[in-house]
C-alpha cells in the first residue's frame, strides 16, 4: 500500500518518497511495524481471552509443571497472523505474485488451524479439526503453489551472460549496467523447475531429470512430480511446527531463527550482484519475500515476548500449522527447498521422533505381544522434560541448535 502511494508521491518530488523503492528500508519498516504489532496487540489479547475463558486444556502426561498451563490462554496464533500481514500489506509490493502466495499460505493454514483451535475450545471437543481435513488443507495449497511455481510466467530464474553493449538484446532480457568496460550483463529469464543442491559445485538439480526413465526427455510430466514434492515439504514442514509446539517458546523461536537464514538467503538471491559473487541462483522480483520474512521474524520475536517461558500464552494450531507452512512455501519459492532437511533439522527430528516412536511401538507390540518405546516420550522435547531437564533449559538448547543449523545452511552457499 505503502509502495504504491510514496511511488505515486515520488513523481510530485516528494522529499523521502524514494525511500520506499528500497527493499532494505521496506524491510526494515516492516520488521519494526510487526514488533511493535505483536507486542501491542498480545497484552490487549491475553486480556480478553482470559475474560472470555479460552484457555488451553491439558492432558496429565506425568511432566513436571504441565498442569500448571492449564488454562493459559490459547489461539495466539492471531496475533502473529496480523502482526504479520499488516506489515505486508503496508510496505509490500501487492500485485508481486511472490506475495500473493505468501499471503495465501498465510491466511489459508492460519484458517484451517483456527478451525481446530476453535473446535477444540468452544466445542469443547478435545480431537479437535479431523486429520483427514487438516492434510486436505495443507495437500490444496500444495497443490495451488506447485501448479502456479510452474505454470506462472512472472516466476521465473535469470542466467548471466555477458554482452557486448552494442548487440541487440531481446526482450525477455533483463539488462543491469556497472560491469567492465565495454560489456554490459544481460540476463536471460525462463520458467525453470530447477533448484539449489547444497554442498556441489554446479549446484543446480532440474526435477525435470526425475522423469528421463519414464522416457520423458521433455519434461511434459515434470509439473506432477513437482507438485508432489511442494505438497510432501508443506505437509511435512507444517506439522513439524505443530508437533514442535511443545514447551513454551520452542517453535516460536525456532522459527524466527529459521525465518532470519531465509532472508538472508531471500536477498542474495534477489540481488543480481551477489547472486553473480556466490554464483547461485539469481530470482527477478523476488526482492518483495524479502519484506515479507523481515515482517514475519518481528511478528515471531515480538509474540516470543509473551509466550517464552512461563508462558502467558500459546499459539494454537492457529500459529504452528502458518508458521510452517510459511517456511516451507518461502524455501520453494526461493529454490532452496533441499536446504530444509539442514535449516529445519528441529522440525525434522521432532517429526520423526514421533514416527518412530509409533511405528516401533506398533512393531514390537504385534511382534512380542507388549509394546516397546524408544523414547521416554515422544516427540522429543518430552523425552528430555521426562530425564529430569529443566523446560527452559530444553527450550534454550533447541535454539542453540537451531542457530547453528541456521548458520551451516547460510555458509552452503559458499562450501562447495
Amino acid at each position: 500500500m505503502f509502495y504504491a502511494l510514496f511511488s505515486w508521491l515520488k513523481e510530485y518530488d516528494l522529499p523521502g518518497a524514494g525511500l520506499f523503492q528500497y527493499i532494505s528500508f521496506r524491510s526494515a519498516m516492516a520488521l519494526i511495524t510487526a514488533l511493535f504489532l505483536s507486542t501491542m496487540i498480545g497484552k490487549r489479547m491475553i486480556n480478553y481471552l482470559r475474560v472470555k475463558q479460552v484457555g488451553e486444556s491439558v492432558r496429565d502426561l506425568g511432566l513436571d509443571g504441565q498442569m500448571q498451563k492449564a488454562g493459559t490462554p490459547t489461539m495466539g496464533g492471531l496475533i502473529i497472523l496480523v502482526a504479520l500481514l499488516v506489515p505486508t500489506i503496508l510496505f509490500a509490493e501487492l500485485n508481486n505474485v511472490y506475495i500473493i502466495l505468501m499471503l495465501v499460505t498465510a491466511i489459508w493454514l492460519g484458517f484451517i488451524g483456527f478451525l481446530d483451535d476453535y473446535i477444540k475450545v468452544f466445542k469443547k471437543n478435545k480431537e479437535g479439526l479431523a486429520a483427514k481435513f487438516k492434510v486436505a488443507g495443507q495437500v490444496s495449497l500444495g497443490l495451488v503453489v506447485g501448479l502456479v511455481m510452474f505454470f506462472q510466467k512472472d516466476l521465473v530464474i535469470g542466467e548471466k551472460i555477458p554482452v557486448l553493449t552494442s548487440e541487440v538484446l531481446t526482450t525477455d532480457s533483463i539488462v543491469h549496467t556497472g560491469s567492465p568496460e565495454g560489456t554490459t550483463i544481460k540476463y536471460e529469464v525462463w520458467r525453470s523447475t530447477t533448484t539449489t543442491i547444497p554442498f556441489v559445485k554446479d549446484n543446480e538439480f532440474d526435477y525435470k531429470w526425475l522423469t528421463r526413465w519414464m522416457g520423458d526427455h521433455d519434461g511434459k510430466w515434470t509439473w506432477v512430480v513437482f507438485v508432489l514434492l511442494v505438497i510432501l515439504i508443506i505437509t511435512f514442514i507444517s506439522n513439524g511446527v505443530n508437533i514442535t509446539d511443545g514447551l513454551d517458546g520452542l517453535a516460536t523461536g525456532t522459527s524466527a531463527i529459521i525465518g532470519s537464514a531465509l532472508g538472508i538467503l531471500a536477498y542474495v538471491s534477489c540481488h543480481y550482484e551477489i547472486a553473480d559473487y556466490l554464483n547461485i541462483m539469481y530470482l527477478p522480483n523476488s526482492g518483495e519475500l524479502v519484506v515479507f520474512i523481515s515482517a514475519y521474524i518481528g511478528a515471531t520475536v515480538g509474540f516470543l515476548w509473551y509466550n517464552s517461558y512461563p508462558a502467558q500464552i500459546f499459539m494454537g494450531d492457529t500459529g504452528s500449522l502458518a508458521l510452517g507452512g510459511i517456511i516451507a512455501v518461502f524455501a520453494v519459492l526461493i529454490r532452496k527447498e533441499l536446504l530444509i532437511p539442514i535449516l529445519c533439522g528441529i522440525f525434522l527430528v521432532e517429526n520423526f521422533s514421533v514416527i518412530l516412536q509409533v511405528g516401533w511401538f506398533k512393531y514390537t507390540r504385534k511382534r512380542f505381544g507388549a509394546g516397546r518405546r524408544i523414547f521416554l516420550m515422544s516427540p522429543l522435547h518430552h523425552h528430555f522434560q521426562k530425564k529430569g531437564y529443566p523446560e527452559a533449559k530444553i527450550v534454550t538448547r533447541f535454539w542453540i541448535i537451531a542457530l547453528l543449523l541456521a548458520v551451516i545452511t547460510i555458509v552452503t552457499l559458499k562450501i562447495r
